[in-house]
């Protein structure tokens, strides 16, 4: 029995250190699944802040664009610049976006470009004459360029089973800071004594929030593991692949779309008689139609294969331009509605679809810089060309024709958008 005793409570002892084993690395466990979920918090907070910075910028040049064109005599086809040119750049600096981030660190460069965004939004407002205008809007149309270009890696890498919900939420504030300028834009132009220059140089001060998020991100330190991987980021673009220039052509539907409607749903009823305040409230109602869109079709979204839901949008984006060409003056918050309602779902889905056809963070920024790359170099044409029939007609008839034309290519193209199966 003196024997057995020690044994027994050595066996105790033995079972009292494993429980405390167990526990301990129990609560290890706990502690970094609590660390991550807070990263992966922080980096939601992020993405929100950066967004909401990155449509101000171009969307709230419609509602001013008349007194901007009064001041300076622009014609149309020279006003429509005022948006086609950060579309342009959207596309042009998608390519040297990821070297970038590779050589410097993706938290510095997207600080940069939010601190370029700034500079360029106040200066904007301070301008004297077009070609400093226009210069200004370059820089505007840079710094958004810059940091929307490397949201997809950043989702595919931290969020890679919820992708269409994160998307959804970039989108979501995309449409947000856009909605909010649509609709306050024409209203400070209105009450300031610097008329459109207030207008257009106030959301400068927005940028400082996304600022302020970047500066979160590097105290989290997740600026580390937030960096493209030296090498492993050199993936080539997908240009011979016929699936990346179908989603990078349904992407270019979608923004050639958007940015021709948010250029010039304002000026277009503002010449069918509406006040400057019930223009800007059309307008406000696409981009408000347009953010609601964003995360409830993506998260309707669950499925791997998006097909129904990009033909469902579609669908609402045909209806929607049918009813702007035709019958302008029936039901235009209806019409505009519709038709932000599938262009905002169509863009968070489009926006996924880079990511449903990769398999890695490095293959999906690839796939999604050639579709940034394609999709805004042909989406600036759509203001452009909408200012030029506009010119040449005397009236918007012939151009919402050919928006019209362009949704249902749109339309067209989403039976092709089936994602890579699954490994």
């Amino acid at each position: 029995m003196s024997r057995a005793e020690p044994g027994c409570c050595e066996f105790l002892i033995g079972q009292k250190q494993e429980n405390c084993g167990f526990d301990v690395e129990h609560m290890m466990a706990s502690e970094v699944s609590v660390g991550a979920n807070r990263h992966e918090w922080i980096s939601i907070g992020a993405i929100v802040l950066v967004a909401i910075n990155l449509r101000p910028g171009i969307v709230s040049i419609g509602p001013i664009l008349p007194a901007i064109q009064a001041e300076f005599g622009m014609s149309h086809a020279t006003a429509s610049l005022l948006t086609a040119i950060p579309d342009l750049l959207m596309g042009l600096l998608a390519l040297p976006t990821p070297w970038l981030a590779r050589r410097f660190g993706r938290n510095r460069v997207l600080t940069g470009a939010l601190v370029g965004l700034f500079i360029s939004t106040v200066a904007r407002g301070l301008v004297p004459g077009i070609g400093t205008l226009l210069v200004a809007t370059a820089g505007v149309g840079a710094g958004i360029a810059i940091s929307g270009a490397l949201f997809a890696g950043l989702i595919k890498e931290r969020f890679p089973t919820k992708a269409a919900l994160l998307m959804g939420i970039y989108a979501t504030s995309l449409s947000f800071g856009g909605a909010i300028s649509a609709a306050t834009t024409g209203v400070i132009a209105s009450v300031s004594p610097w008329g459109w220059r207030a207008g257009a140089g106030i959301w400068g001060i927005l940028t400082l929030v996304g600022i302020y998020g970047c500066r979160v991100v590097e105290r989290s330190d997740l600026s580390t593991s937030a960096r493209f991987v030296p090498g492993a980021g050199e993936t080539r673009l997908p240009f011979g692949n016929l699936k990346a220039w179908a989603i990078a052509l349904f992407l270019a539907c979608v923004n050639f779309l958007f940015y021709a409607f948010v250029s010039w749903i304002a000026p277009m009823d503002h010449e069918l008689g509406f006040s400057t305040s019930k223009a800007g409230f059309v307008l406000a109602s696409f981009m408000i139609a347009f953010t609601c869109a964003n995360p409830v079709v993506g998260w309707l979204s669950k499925g791997h294969d998006r097909r129904r839901w990009l033909l469902i949008c579609s669908a609402l984006v045909v209806g929607g331009s049918a009813g702007i060409r035709f019958a302008p003056n029936s039901a235009p918050v209806l019409w505009v509605a519709l038709a932000a309602m599938g262009l905002g779902g169509s863009f968070t889905l489009g926006m996924t679809l880079p990511l449903d056809n990769t398999d890695s963070p490095e293959e999906a920024n690839a796939w999604n810089a050639f579709a940034i790359l394609i999709a805004y170099l042909i989406a600036a044409a759509g203001p452009i060309s909408v200012g030029i029939m506009r010119d040449l007609t005397g009236g918007f008839g012939l151009s919402m024709a050919c928006l019209l034309v362009i949704a249902v290519a749109m339309m067209g193209l989403s039976p092709f958008l089936a994602p890579r199966p699954k490994s």
